[in-house]
């Protein structure tokens, strides 16, 4: 499988970069923020420009002689680049050159990959204007610098003009991108600090996602698609871990439960990590109940369980049956990031999940499965008529969605009993259902 040519966007915290990528994508994917150090993973947005596509790869703030957190954010950076067909390196030309401007430079100029000085917020067009400001940014020893405003757009065609035509001239613009294979998006669900990074970084091979002891690190919603060992292909989501009330939350963290909301959307099946070492919580109740909404279909990851004692695991079990029993189509893997125990199972439960999520079951098979059921359990009557349950259809699938037609309403724990018929019948395990009764008028019936 190749990949689609990546332009990775480098530079010092707070010149912009999420801007220009936002400007660059013609999306608001990226988080933006009026204070460094926002962006911490290394994101891909792809975009197309003139007929071609390719991959923008924000980045976090590189700075020399980072530490714990800042440097686990440039070492993203620096696998970024290497990876990377094009650099952009982001400079502040109303501030002109600084130390880690300079330091930057020098890291790119040793590096293998060809770049491109970006200089931001030149608000002003003309060229006068770009010779007075740009002037110093020669210093830096990377050719003629590129006048931009990612926040007014001055410049960005221009700037894509020249991205197109250094990927030509490497012939990156030749490959086959890698999303014309439809994949199925799998978004990573879960609370801060459950180990959705670390079970992240386990399934795609590679430390894509930074993983920190500090609850919250993941902030964006890192994109990365893989083919797995059997040659299926997957668009795998790891997402910021939402926490309550996160609307009165500062305002990265209201950024970041939107974009996971936004995973959630434009994925296929979710994950839900589950920290074995505590007590299902009511947040864990509502992202369940939130893949439940969305139609998704759904896998439990219950991880950290090689830190969990025999005594714990039984509690476990009987609180996870209880607590997220509105859930229990879903099947549940217990794996352990760290050491990578029970991860190579997770990928064939997100696979059935994904095919029950898909399937359809012929109409003459559905109709034999309500006659059984209405044998053994007749719908009540209402308004003291008799209700008959005539025909069963299968509309549509993804989630799976059947309409049952009868001559008069039911209530909802009928509804439930004919769910419950169906998995019994059917299985469709890992999806949710939708299921309801319709009234069809006995005049149609008739006619």
């Amino acid at each position: 499988m190749t990949s689609p040519p990546a332009v990775v966007v480098v530079g010092r915290p707070n010149v912009g970069k999420s801007t220009l990528v936002n400007r660059l994508s013609g999306r608001r994917d990226a988080i933006v923020e009026q204070r460094p150090g926002v962006t911490r993973d290394r994101t891909a947005h792809h975009t197309r420009w003139r007929g071609h596509r390719f991959a923008l790869v924000d980045t976090g703030g590189w700075r020399p002689g980072a530490r714990d957190l800042d440097a686990a954010v440039a070492a993203q950076a620096e696998t970024a680049t290497r990876t990377a067909d094009l650099a952009l390196l982001v400079v502040d030309a109303a501030v002109g050159v600084t130390e880690e401007d300079a330091a930057v430079a020098r890291w790119l100029r040793a590096a293998s990959v060809p770049v491109l000085l970006v200089a931001n917020k030149v608000d002003t067009p003309g060229p006068a204007v770009a010779a007075g400001e740009l002037a110093s940014l020669y210093a830096l020893g990377l050719g003629d610098p590129v006048p931009v405003s990612a926040l007014h757009g001055l410049g960005s065609g221009d700037l894509l003009d020249l991205v197109t035509e250094r990927l030509a001239d490497t012939g990156a613009l030749d490959r086959s991108p890698a999303d014309d294979v439809e994949a199925p998006g799998i978004a990573l669900l879960g609370r801060p600090n459950v180990g959705k990074s670390s079970l992240f970084n386990r399934l795609v091979g590679e430390e894509r996602a930074i993983v920190h002891d500090r609850p919250g690190t993941t902030r964006d919603a890192v994109d990365t698609v893989v083919r797995a060992g059997d040659g299926r292909v997957y668009r795998f989501v790891d997402t910021a871990g939402l926490r309550r009330r996160a609307r009165r939350g500062p305002p990265t963290e209201r950024y970041s439960g939107v974009r996971t909301a936004r995973a959630l959307d434009r994925a296929a099946v979710a994950v839900l990590v589950l920290d074995a070492a505590e007590a299902v919580g009511e947040q864990d109740q509502r992202l369940a109940r939130q893949v439940l909404d969305a139609g998704r279909a759904l896998v439990l990851a219950l991880n950290k369980w090689d830190l969990v004692d025999a005594d714990r695991r039984e509690r476990l079990d009987r609180q996870g049956d209880r607590l997220l029993s509105f859930v229990g189509f879903a099947p549940l893997v217990r794996t352990s990031a760290l050491s990578g125990r029970g991860v190579a199972r997770l990928l064939p439960a997100v696979e059935r999940a994904l095919g029950q999520w898909r399937r359809r079951v012929a109409t003459a098979e559905l109709n034999r499965w309500l006659r059984d059921a209405v044998a053994g359990s007749a719908p009540p009557s209402h308004a003291g008529r008799t209700v008959r349950l005539r025909y069963v259809t299968q509309p549509s699938v993804a989630p799976p969605t059947f309409r049952v037609f009868g001559t008069g309403p039911v209530p909802s724990g009928y509804v439930r009993y004919l769910e419950r018929k169906l998995r019994d019948a059917f299985g469709f395990e890992g999806t949710p259902l939708d299921v309801a009764v319709r009234v069809r008028p006995r005049w149609e019936e008739r006619g």
